[in-house]
């Protein structure tokens, strides 16, 4: 889970090593019997030349990418598997590598893929959509498919009022999503509820089973490329700090960096996690 690094806050997820041997059905019964917004696989406790082979499933479906599991299956690698003799671990997840690098204040910083800019909507059916007047949408930014290897509406909203306000209508978000390829709907706007955070953020991916996320590294990262694509900072690279899960009583901080230079942006989205559980799954 993300900070704030207390337990019962941010996102829960489940982590299971060494499962080679499981099949993708029982891996997907597992990830429906544990019910949080993702649970990860570990194939093998023995690192391979590229890293370690990891898969994440959400409750309906495998993802090829998903960025609070990456941060927490990392963390789990890096404490118990390489009980911490290496900063630096590798993930092979269906999107490809993805490292994590853990620095000295306990951040995961996880580097994603470069960002891939899809179709851009009209304000009103997402406003439609999201149960929000037009006027709530800020209209000096695009409503876009953004992808760092699972896409998301990416929509910016003018006050946090506006973003507290949303509810999905859930028959017009299915009818949006038949022919995208963007599943999840990501809102943000630049108010917060903690002081030294410059963006507040809410996800809806009720597609993947999952009303709303409580903190969702992939679409924040889809978000930082947004953010420095448009130049909502008046500026090609930014350093901030994003909150959510605010609305559903799960507060999570995620840390994001991104920088563009010509036509490439990179992209990091770093955070903390903690455990609260081990136990044996019969």
């Amino acid at each position: 889970m993300f900070l704030p690094r207390k337990k019962y806050a941010g996102n829960q997820l489940a982590v299971f090593r060494g499962v080679g041997e499981i099949s993708s059905w029982e891996m997907q019964q597992i990830a429906r019997e544990v019910n949080y917004s993702e649970t990860s696989f570990i194939l093998s406790d023995e690192e391979n030349p590229s890293g370690f082979d990891v898969r994440i499933f959400t409750p309906k479906e495998e993802v090829p990418f998903a960025g609070h599991p990456t941060l927490g299956t990392a963390q789990v690698i890096h404490d118990e598997i390489l009980q911490s003799k290496t900063d630096h671990v590798v993930l092979n997840l269906k999107v490809g590598p993805i490292p994590v690098t853990f620095s000295p204040d306990g951040y995961g910083w996880m580097k994603q893929i470069q960002p891939e800019f899809g179709p851009q909507h009209r304000p009103e059916i997402l406003a439609n959509v999201l149960g929000l007047d037009i006027s709530e949408i800020d209209d000096r930014f695009p409503i876009e498919e953004v992808s760092t290897g699972l896409p998301f509406f990416i929509v910016p909203l003018k006050t946090l009022a506006g973003l507290k306000k949303a509810v999905v209508d859930k028959d017009r978000y299915f009818s949006l999503i038949q022919n995208t390829a963007a599943k999840g709907i990501l809102i943000f706007c630049p108010e917060s509820h903690g002081s030294g955070n410059q963006v507040s953020v809410r996800v809806f991916v009720d597609y993947y089973g999952v009303p709303e996320d409580p903190a969702t590294g992939s679409g924040n990262g889809c978000l930082a490329g947004y953010l420095v694509s448009h130049r909502y900072f008046g500026q090609d690279r930014i350093d901030i700090r994003s909150e959510q899960g605010y609305e559903i009583d799960r507060p999570s901080l995620l840390l994001l960096k991104a920088e563009k230079s010509g036509s490439r942006i990179d992209i990091q989205v770093g955070g903390k996690t903690i455990f609260v559980a081990r136990g044996e799954f019969i």
